[in-house]
């Protein structure tokens, strides 16, 4: 029996995708669509962006507007402001998505397994009991349930009405 798994986002991902010019996050932050770029909120030194590889429905990243690589090169100010981010983000995710638990934090430079080590970035990832199956040890594949739009529409709602 063969099965299929649907993950359209990924193939961009998994292909290399097109070479992209300077910062991810930068060109995300000055674009102005935020909707296709999943961007939930902006602030005034820090903003919410959906992961587009999550590791579990309702993955966000709060990243500073400014291009910085290391946590001790944020100011007191885009560090607070990302903390607040954090804080509201875990409160509209629990409401939103009913999340039980979540993981968050950073992974600081390439050899803590950031990706995009230029630029910081917090995850917040949600999580459920449960949450955990066979896919991951067995086919080495994280299933992903729900579609990103539907998950940005569940979360952009909220987000709007954020006053910080």
């Amino acid at each position: 029996m063969q099965n299929t798994l649907w993950a359209p986002w990924r193939g961009t991902y998994v292909t290399g995708g097109k070479p992209l010019s300077g910062c991810v996050f930068c060109n995300n932050f000055k674009s102005a669509d935020d909707k296709g770029n999943y961007l939930l909120f902006r602030g005034s030194s820090a903003f919410v962006i959906m992961n587009l590889y999550p590791y579990n429905n309702g993955h966000l990243m709060v990243v500073p507007v400014r291009h910085a690589g290391d946590i001790l090169e944020l100011s007191k100010e885009e560090f607070e402001e990302m903390g607040s981010l954090m804080r509201y983000s875990v409160k509209i995710i629990k409401e939103a998505m009913k999340a039980e638990g979540f993981n968050v934090g950073y992974n600081i430079g390439s050899a803590a397994g950031a990706g995009i080590a230029a630029h910081l970035h917090m995850h917040i990832v949600p999580r459920w009991n449960g949450d955990t199956n066979f896919m991951p040890i067995v086919a080495e594949t994280k299933v992903i349930s729900e579609h990103m739009d539907v998950t940005y529409a569940k979360l952009a709602e909220p987000f709007s009405r954020l006053k910080i």
